[in-house]
């Protein structure tokens, strides 16, 4: 990147967002151009349209989007879609438009068909069908990816990055317990089962599936990352993860230790269990020289002490 250069965020109040806010505020010389929702519809068109020819950022990082977890895909598969289709094309298109040097969008391990090898390789996209519980994200955003596959392959250039990572985590995730992911869930039931004493706590599934979770500093890092890197050779999209997995129960317990919690853990069993493995082959991203550097039981442990200032409250 060069100096003086301006970023566009979309989304930066977020989970990643935010770390992306944290990580570009530390380089000298780079001014960040931030608009909340309020500010700016981005599944508005011509807002879109008109914010960057007001603006024109040299750079752009897609970190908006309507995310939830099982219970909110299933609930509401049509709002997934649509919302997230609007905005990738909106941004993506604009960004085309206005000259941007290089775009960042955010894919999701979801997009990978449910039954998998592991680690999972980008050649395996669209091999399969991805699982049923999210697959109207899913769709949105492996329509997002080809989308910047698209351009850079119609126009030869490699502005346009597509990033997979896995489960993110981190300072000012969503702890709701039905728009939020599995590790932010779990800290937030765990705490209210401590502060109420309760003697059992239930939690959905098997609990044998297993996930990747990568922390939030990590995938900005990795952001930074590919802005100063030559991609002339790199073969998009770019899986972002850290080569380790755990099971739910593993999740479950060592949240539990990090809260506090001493009670007992159930599992009910009548309910989804969502993929069996989520694991990322990181491979292509390694090879350029990066790698996600964050211990997970410090971050777990930082994100519960975000959660008891902030969200707990």
């Amino acid at each position: 990147m060069k100096k003086n250069s301006s970023v566009y965020i979309a989304g930066h109040t977020g989970l990643i967002g935010s770390a992306l806010v944290r990580r570009f505020s530390r380089m000298s010389g780079t001014s960040l151009i931030l608009r909340s929702h309020h500010e700016l519809e981005l599944t508005d068109a011509l807002a879109v349209e008109k914010f960057f020819a007001e603006n024109r950022p040299d750079y752009v990082i897609l970190a908006a989007g309507k995310v939830g977890g099982i219970v909110e895909n299933n609930r509401f598969p049509a709002d997934f879609i649509r919302t997230n289709l609007a905005i990738q094309l909106n941004v993506i298109n604009a960004a085309y438009q206005y000259d941007v040097k290089k775009l960042v969008f955010f894919g999701s391990s979801c997009m990978y068909p449910k039954q998998c090898s592991q680690p999972m390789p980008e050649e395996l996209l669209l091999t399969g069908k991805p699982e049923q519980t999210s697959i109207a994200y899913a769709m949105s955003k492996l329509a997002g990816l080809e989308m910047c596959q698209a351009f850079n392959r119609q126009f030869g250039e490699k502005r346009f990055i597509p990033l997979i990572p896995n489960s993110a985590y981190g300072p000012n995730d969503n702890f709701d317990p039905d728009a939020g992911h599995v590790l932010s869930v779990l800290i937030r039931r765990f705490h209210e089962a401590k502060q109420n004493a309760d003697q059992t706590i239930t939690l959905w599934g098997t609990g044998k599936p297993r996930r990747e979770f990568i922390h939030a500093d990590d995938i900005a890092d990795a952001v930074a990352y590919v802005f100063e890197a030559d991609l002339t050779d790199v073969e998009f999209p770019l899986n972002l993860g850290v080569g380790k997995d755990f099971s739910i129960k593993e999740l479950a317990l060592a949240i539990a230790q990090v809260v506090g919690y001493r009670g007992k853990i159930e599992w009910d069993t009548s309910k989804p269990d969502g993929a069996p493995r989520k694991l990322l082959d990181s491979g292509r991203i390694n090879a350029l020289g990066w790698r996600a550097t964050k211990d997970f039981e410090e971050g777990l442990n930082e994100t519960y002490q975000w959660y008891l200032a902030n969200a707990a409250k």
